[in-house]
C-alpha cells in the first residue's frame, strides 16, 4: 500500500532507460529480443518490421523466414514483400496490382511515421463515437428521479463492524440522525483499510487528507441542515483508473507508477457534490485486466488465497469485506461482472453512454463503462443517480432519465431468462432464482441470443482499440515494464492488434450493427433478462451492444464462496434490472453474508 498526500510527478513514469537496455542485452546474448540485425542507423529490427508491415494489413501470427529475410536485405516495401504478406491475410492479388500497391504503401508508411510524432494523450477519443441505440428504437425521456427506500433495523453506531457493512440507506439514515458523524465514519473506513488493505492487496493510495477534510465539511453541512444526496458523508473508493488531483493515478501499471493527473474525473467531482468522502484509491489489473498489479495481486476476501478476479479488483474486494461503504469500478468486457462473482459483490455494469468516462483510463472508447460495486442492489441505484447524466465531456453520454424508486416491487416490469442455460443439475441453484421471482409475482419468459453471427470474432474490437489507445507504450518498448508479459496479456495483445486491417476493424464494427438489431428483436417484450453471468455468449454479446447488468450472490459453494446470478436490463433500462435485483435481494439475504476473516 502506497500512501500520497499531495502531487509527486505531473508525468507518467518513463520506461527507465538503463532497465529496459539491460533487459534488452540479456535477451540479445540469450539470442532472443526485440532487436535483430545491426544497431547502426538505418539497421532492422522488430519495431521496424511492425511498422513496415502495419502499412499491408498484416495479421497478427509467425512471420514465415523468407519474408523476415526479404526484410532483412531491405526495408524497403517491395513486390516481393507485398507478396508475402498476402499469406499472412488471407488474400491473393496479381503481379500487375501488386507493382500497383507499393508506392501507395510507401505513402501510408510515411503517414503512419507522420502521425506518430504527434503526442496523442490517453483520454483523446476518436472522432468517431458509439452509439448502442438501434436506429429503429427511441430513447426514453423525462427527468431523472431518485427514491431510496425507508431503511430498518438500523446498526447500532457503538458496534463499529455492524456499521461498517450496513447499506447506504442505513448509513444515509444514521448521519441525517447524527447517531454517527460522517468524521467518525470515516475514520472507521480508513481503520479498516489500514488494517485489512495489505492482506487483501486492495489499495494503491489512502485518499486521508483529502478524506478527513470532506468528512468535516459533510458534519458541518450535515448539522447546518444542508442534505446534498443520500450519499452525503458516506465514504467511498475509486478503481484507480480514475483521476483525482493532487494523488497519483496509476492504472495498476508500473510504467505508470507515479503518474499524477491534475484533474478530478467526472465520477469524482460528481461524488465530491453529492457529499460523499474518497477515502482510498483501490487497484485494478494491469491496465484494467485481471487482479495482477504492479504491486501484488488482488484477493478474494472469502478466500484471500485466491485471486479477487479483475479488472476492478480492490473495488469488488474492498467493497465485499467492509472497508468502503462503496465502490466505483469500470468494465469493458467483465471488469465489473467478473470480481462481483468472484467476490460476492453486487455490480452494476450501467448502460453504455449513461455515465461519462472522462478523467478515467481510456481501454476501448466504445466498450468503455463506470459503474459501482456495492453490497446491496438499492447502494448501486443510489450511486448511479449521483454519477450519470452528460457532462460535456465525454461526447457517447446521453440525456436518458434514471427513475428509481426504492420501495417499489416488480409490477409492470416484463421478465425473461435465457434459453438453455438453466438446463442440467449443476444448475438447480440458477433456477431457484427464478423460483424466487415467480413468488415475487414475476412470470418469467424463455429468450435467446443471436446465434447466427460470429461473436468471438468481434473480440478484435476491443483489442485494436486498446493498442491504438497505448500507441506509445508498445512503441517506446515500455510495455516490457507491465508485470504480465503472457501470450493473452496486454503486450502481446497490443502488439498483434496492430496487424488487424482496418478494414476488417470496421467490418467488425458493422456486424456488431447486426449484433444490436438482432438482439434488440430477440429481447423484445421484456425488460430484463435473468441469467448465469457467464452463460453462452452473454457477457461477450451485451458489452459490446452496452446493455446494463446487475450481478450479485444468490448462494455459497460447499467451500463457502459466493455463487452469483446476473439481471441484465434492456438499453436504458438500469433501474428495471436494478428493481429486479433488489426484490431477489429482499426475498432471500445472500448479500447479507460477510467474509469471516473481516466481519
Amino acid at each position: 500500500m502506497t500512501r500520497a498526500h499531495g502531487p509527486t510527478t505531473s508525468e507518467p513514469q518513463q520506461e527507465t532507460p538503463s532497465r529496459v537496455k539491460e533487459m534488452r542485452a540479456s535477451q540479445r546474448m540469450q539470442g532472443g529480443g526485440d532487436e535483430v540485425g545491426s544497431g547502426a542507423e538505418g539497421g532492422l529490427n522488430r519495431r521496424t518490421f511492425m511498422a513496415a508491415l502495419s502499412t499491408m494489413g498484416v495479421a497478427g501470427g509467425l512471420f514465415p523466414g523468407v519474408l523476415w529475410a526479404r526484410l532483412q536485405e531491405t526495408p524497403e516495401i517491395t513486390v516481393e514483400v507485398v507478396a508475402e504478406a498476402e499469406k499472412l491475410v488471407g488474400l491473393d492479388f496479381s503481379p500487375e496490382e501488386r507493382a500497383m500497391m507499393v508506392d501507395r504503401l510507401r505513402t501510408y508508411r510515411e503517414a503512419f511515421e507522420a502521425l506518430r510524432e504527434v503526442h496523442i494523450p490517453n483520454h483523446v477519443a476518436p472522432a468517431l463515437h458509439f452509439d448502442p441505440q438501434p436506429l429503429e428504437r427511441s430513447r426514453p425521456t423525462g427527468s431523472s428521479r431518485v427514491r431510496p427506500g425507508r431503511p430498518t433495523d438500523l446498526p447500532d453506531p457503538d458496534q463499529p463492524r455492524e456499521v461498517a457493512f450496513a447499506s447506504l440507506t442505513q448509513l444515509g439514515a444514521l448521519l441525517r440522525r447524527r447517531e454517527i458523524t460522517s468524521l467518525e465514519l470515516t475514520r472507521l473506513y480508513l481503520d479498516r483499510l489500514k488494517r485489512y488493505g495489505p492482506e487483501l492487496e486492495c489499495v494503491v493510495t489512502l485518499t486521508e487528507d483529502r478524506a478527513l477534510e470532506q468528512a468535516e465539511r459533510a458534519d458541518r453541512e450535515l448539522e447546518a441542515g444542508r442534505f446534498r444526496s443520500p450519499l452525503h458523508g458516506i465514504p467511498w473508493g475509486a478503481k484507480d483508473l480514475l483521476a483525482v488531483r493532487g494523488y497519483p493515478t496509476t492504472w495498476g501499471a508500473e510504467p505508470y507508477r507515479n503518474q499524477v493527473l491534475e484533474m478530478d474525473a467526472t465520477a469524482v467531482q460528481r461524488l465530491d457534490e453529492a457529499g460523499a468522502v474518497l477515502v482510498a484509491k483501490l487497484t485494478l489489473g494491469s491496465l484494467a485486466m485481471g487482479d495482477v498489479w504492479f504491486g501484488g495481486r488482488t484477493r478474494n476476501p472469502w478466500n484471500p488465497d485466491q485471486g479477487s478476479s479483475g479488472s476492478s479488483a480492490g473495488s469488488a474486494a474492498a467493497a465485499v469485506a467492509g472497508l468502503v461503504g462503496f465502490a466505483i469500478g469500470s468494465e469493458t468486457l467483465g471488469s465489473i461482472v467478473s470480481p462481483a462473482v468472484r467476490c460476492g459483490a453486487t455490480g452494476l455494469r450501467p448502460t453504455f453512454g449513461r455515465v461519462s468516462r472522462y478523467g478515467a483510463m481510456a481501454l476501448s472508447w466504445s466498450m468503455d463503462k463506470l459503474g459501482p460495486l456495492c453490497r446491496h442492489a438499492e447502494d448501486a441505484a443510489l450511486v448511479l443517480g449521483a454519477i450519470q447524466g452528460p457532462d460535456g465531456l465525454d461526447a457517447t453520454v446521453r440525456d436518458v432519465p434514471f427513475r428509481w424508486d426504492g420501495e417499489g416491487g416488480l409490477e409492470g416490469i416484463r421478465v425473461g431468462y435465457l434459453e438453455g442455460a438453466f438446463d442440467g443439475e449443476q444448475r438447480r441453484r440458477d433456477r431457484e432464482v427464478l423460483d424466487v421471482l415467480r413468488r415475487q409475482g414475476a412470470e418469467p419468459v424463455p429468450v435467446g441470443l443471436p446465434d447466427e453471427l460470429p461473436l468471438s470474432a468481434l473480440r478484435m474490437i476491443l483489442n485494436v482499440e486498446a493498442a491504438a489507445a497505448f500507441d506509445d507504450l508498445t512503441r517506446s518498448g515500455r510495455d516490457e515494464l507491465l508485470v504480465r508479459q503472457e501470450s493473452g496479456s496486454w503486450p502481446n495483445l497490443f502488439r498483434s492488434a496492430r496487424f488487424v486491417p482496418a478494414v476488417e476493424y470496421l467490418q467488425a464494427n458493422r456486424v456488431r450493427s447486426l449484433l444490436m438489431s438482432e438482439l434488440d428483436r430477440a429481447w423484445e417484450g421484456v425488460d430484463v433478462v435473468v441469467s448465469p453471468p457467464f452463460a453462452s455468449s452473454l457477457l461477450l454479446a451485451t458489452n459490446l451492444t452496452g446493455h446494463p447488468a446487475v450481478v450479485l450472490p444468490h448462494g455459497f459453494d460447499d467451500d463457502g464462496t459466493p455463487v452469483s446470478i446476473s439481471f441484465v436490463g434492456g438499453l436504458w433500462k438500469d433501474a428495471e434490472a436494478l428493481q429486479v435485483a433488489r426484490v431477489f435481494q429482499s426475498a432471500t439475504g445472500h448479500h447479507l453474508r460477510r467474509p469471516p476473516r473481516f466481519q
